[in-house]
């Protein structure tokens, strides 16, 4: 019996009603030989590891623009900590872990360069909108491997793009876990950095939500892990005194951090940059390296542009920007 044929055996053994084992997967758009060693969704999983996208989110802002400090969360470390908590909620309910694992670590593949502000400036120049969670299935059906895409299966790409609150529920058990999971991390791991720079204190944090969830980041992930492992059944839910208080602590992160004006005060130069460049490479489309030029010619110049800007790190687009519109010194 192959590797992967021992693991098919022990998900159907093993794994929950509600989970998706591999066998069951709706497949790929272009059909591939199996692996030996490894199921799809592992497969999956292991190419979006090593594609270029998931790298660059190592330099990509989580909520506070080019921190100065090791400590805080960059778009990366963001992603790994929804994979963990959405890999102990899947262990604890029988779901198929490596789905869930491949959901999470692809799930903000298209994130822009500087956040969610990024984003709003790109939806705003493009005729169709922009929402990165759209953009992370563009990258790995049309934009890794040079145009070729990653060739993920449904059940991915599916869990991707329903990640976000305004989309569909993900089909699978395995998706919804990651949907939820995105939102513990970047509240619980957000308040830790809006501490950390200063921006709140842990008293300026709603009563009733600490008292009931935990002072802590880990009793507030615990509290909230331990809701949806024991109410989670036919769907994935959280029991309706923790969904309030999670709510209350969400929505305090959205007024006091996420639009405070310590948090926004470089927003608007960062969302400057990308509306130049924007608007630069649309009249300069030769500029653009050759992968976004063919898309360009297939699919139109504004979604070319899109593609090249929302690929972009923080870094590289500050440094674009820079070469465009800042003179160099003599004899450099």
């Amino acid at each position: 019996m192959l590797p992967r044929e021992r693991i098919i055996q022990n998900e159907r053994l093993i794994l929950s009603e509600y989970a998706c084992k591999s066998e069951d997967s709706r497949g790929r758009k272009v059909y591939e030989n199996p692996c030996d060693f490894r199921t799809d969704f592992q497969r999956d999983r292991d190419r979006i590891i090593h594609c270029n996208s998931f790298r660059r989110l190592k330099h990509k802002t989580q909520v506070f623009l080019i921190p100065h400090g090791d400590h805080y969360r960059t778009r990366l470390t963001h992603t790994l900590e929804v994979s963990q908590i959405a890999r102990t909620v899947s262990c604890a309910l029988g779901l198929n872990e490596d789905l869930t694992e491949a959901v999470a670590l692809g799930h903000d593949l298209g994130h822009t360069p500087f956040g969610h502000d990024g984003e709003r400036v790109l939806n705003n120049l493009l005729p169709g909108g922009f929402a990165h969670n759209l953009q992370s299935r563009r990258v790995v059906e049309v934009i890794e491997k040079d145009g070729k895409g990653l060739n993920l299966t449904f059940e991915v790409i599916d869990g991707i793009v329903g990640h976000r609150g305004s989309s569909a529920l993900p089909v699978t058990h395995e998706g919804q876990v990651v949907r939820f999971s995105d939102k513990i991390a970047y509240v619980n791991h957000d308040i830790e950095d809006a501490i950390r720079g200063g921006v709140i204190t842990q008293n300026d944090l709603p009563r009733y939500p600490v008292e009931f969830l935990g002072e802590t980041k880990s009793q507030r992930i615990t509290s909230l892990v331990r809701s949806l492992v024991e109410n989670s059944g036919d769907k994935i839910r959280y029991d309706k005194d923790t969904e309030a208080a999670f709510a209350e602590l969400r929505g305090f992160m959205f007024e006091r951090v996420y639009r405070a004006a310590p948090t926004v005060a470089e927003k608007d130069k960062a969302g400057n940059i990308v509306e130049y460049l924007f608007e630069y490479f649309y009249k300069n489309q030769n500029d653009l390296p050759p992968l976004y030029r063919e898309i360009a010619q297939r699919d139109g110049a504004e979604t070319a542009v899109g593609d090249f800007i929302s690929g972009m790190t923080d870094e590289y687009a500050i440094d674009t920007f820079s070469n465009l519109c800042i003179p160099k010194g003599w004899g450099r």
